[in-house]
């Protein structure tokens, strides 16, 4: 086991140090097959860490074996030190280390294309400067609409099988983190692996055990390339092993620890976080009957008043205050959701489709409190997978215009009703123009095109960059996105304190 600590790091005082070297000390006394429960890992922010319910992380489990062809294993994407997520640094350091002959780095997913050689970096750009993988699509041949790709900038955005006529789609998202998997409402991006439903409280524990298993076996068949299928014993242990971690940033490197003065940051209190499936839905459909509370994260309610808190220094005390004011502009700061499919085209909100632009919060579609993922089954298009080329609508071109824009295929899709018409030309042709048409890929359904889950918040800070295709390159590009999509209006203050309060997730 590696240490993942340099010394010293500006802005971590000497009190807070002590409690990282008695971790420090912990970790070197035992063995080098076990992750110490609560083990500090530095990220861009500070410290991130993750509970076991379990106890210490044992490396000897089916998650770090390769179980495939190609060296991989689940914690080849999933790092410890990254929340169980995959950071674009990671990747940069592994490719470094071992002049990209990593299993990372496979071909078959882990390079632009699948021929691409070996340790060259260019066939490797996504992965390396956006931290994507390709995921290739097998098309529905029920398919409501045609798909065909007119941006194909690495040579294989569509592929036709000569023998079966069978088409491919490659796509390229983030892997995401397998841990606080006990949140979800939908498994993959694209719900692709919720074999049974997380929509119901009786049948949950049992449907996500069902789904992980499911995503298990074809991680381990795809992205490892196995020739046989894991057994029922070790796709167990890896879900075992995954339902018991909870990932959260622990310490900020100016506020200090995160579960300080009557906060309750850090993965220990992310454990005992209530949930069903539901709970506190947006669309006024908690199955408890609860009305949906905007004020959905309440972590940091006690660093709002700063008073009584400034015994270790003037900047922490404002950095924390910062962290509170950011949690409130998350929970109350009115935003414009227009467009938006899944929301301005959801009958649940009104008759009269598509539905006006109203006003909500952040907290409308990531209302899981102290998660932020939708409690229900939500996939959404805010316009992140759009082509900013050919982008239609002002407050979504906007907003891509922030992002660091990966270069992606662009794919052209016909055959699909306009969901947001022109009132003024009803009829007018509709075509779209997308790098990722989202759930569409699965369900071969017009109105699931671009649409994808949000991901659980935790552990933000650790696993740059963010949404599914890498386009936000930290999170003040996300914050910058937002203000622009949905006419936030935000003040450049208002901007830091949503960036500190994200990274202390």
């Amino acid at each position: 086991m590696q240490l993942k600590f340099r010394l010293p790091v500006p802005g971590i005082g000497a009190c807070k140090w002590s409690i990282i070297i008695g971790l420090l000390v912990l970790g070197c006394a035992v063995s080098a097959a076990m992750i110490p429960n609560l083990f500090p890992f530095l990220d861009p922010a500070g410290i991130v860490s993750t509970y076991n319910v379990n106890g210490p992380i044992d490396e000897t489990n089916a998650f770090f074996q390769s179980l495939g062809t190609n060296g991989r294993s689940c914690a080849t994407c999933h790092i410890a030190g990254n929340a169980f997520g995959l950071s674009a640094q990671h990747a940069q350091s592994r490719f470094r280390a071992t002049r990209g002959r990593d299993p990372l780095f496979a071909a078959v997913d882990g390079a632009n294309c699948p021929t691409v050689s070996p340790g060259d970096p260019e066939g490797h750009s996504l992965l390396l400067k956006n931290g994507l993988i390709r995921v290739g699509l097998q098309m529905r041949a029920n398919a409501q609409f045609t798909i065909r790709a007119v941006h194909d900038p690495y040579g294989c955005a569509s592929v036709t099988d000569p023998v079966t006529g069978q088409q491919t789609i490659s796509v390229y998202r983030r892997p995401l983190p397998t841990s606080n998997l006990r949140f979800l409402s939908t498994v993959m991006f694209d719900g692709r692996e919720t074999i049974q439903p997380l929509n119901n409280a009786q049948t949950f524990q049992a449907n996500l055990v069902t789904d992980l298993m499911h995503q298990a076996m074809d991680a381990t068949l795809g992205h490892a390339q196995a020739a046989n299928p894991p057994t029922t014993e070790q796709q167990t242990a890896i879900v075992n092993f995954e339902l018991g971690l909870f990932s959260a940033q622990v310490l900020d490197r100016r506020a200090g620890l995160l579960f300080a003065h009557g906060a309750q940051g850090g993965p220990l209190n992310l454990s005992q976080q209530s949930y069903y499936p539901g709970i506190n839905d947006s669309l006024g459909h908690d199955p408890q009957g609860a009305a949906f509370n905007p004020a959905v994260f309440s972590i940091f309610e006690a660093w709002a008043n700063r008073a009584g808190h400034d015994s270790d220094g003037e900047d922490s005390a404002e950095l924390r205050q910062r962290i509170a004011a950011g949690e409130t502009l998350f929970n109350t700061h009115p935003l414009t959701i227009s467009n938006v499919r899944g929301l301005n085209d959801n009958s649940a909100l009104g008759t009269s489709l598509p539905i006006a632009p109203f006003q909500g919060t952040c907290t409308t579609c990531h209302n899981t409190p102290n998660v932020g993922n939708h409690s229900f089954p939500l996939p959404l298009d805010i316009g992140t997978g759009h082509d900013a080329a050919n982008e239609p609508d002002t407050q979504i071109a906007s907003g891509i215009s922030e992002l660091s824009f990966p270069d992606l295929p662009v794919f052209e899709i016909t055959g699909c009703p306009n969901p947001f018409p022109d009132p003024q030309q009803p009829n007018a042709p509709f075509v779209i123009f997308t790098t990722d048409p989202g759930k569409a890929l699965i369900s071969g359904q017009c109105s699931d095109v671009n649409r994808i889950k949000g991901p659980i918040l935790r552990g933000l800070a650790a696993r740059a960059p963010y949404f599914h295709n890498g386009a936000a390159r930290n999170l003040n590009e996300v914050v910058n996105f937002y203000n622009q999509r949905f006419q936030m209006n935000l003040t450049d203050k208002e901007k830091s304190q949503l960036v500190a309060f994200l990274n202390s997730l």
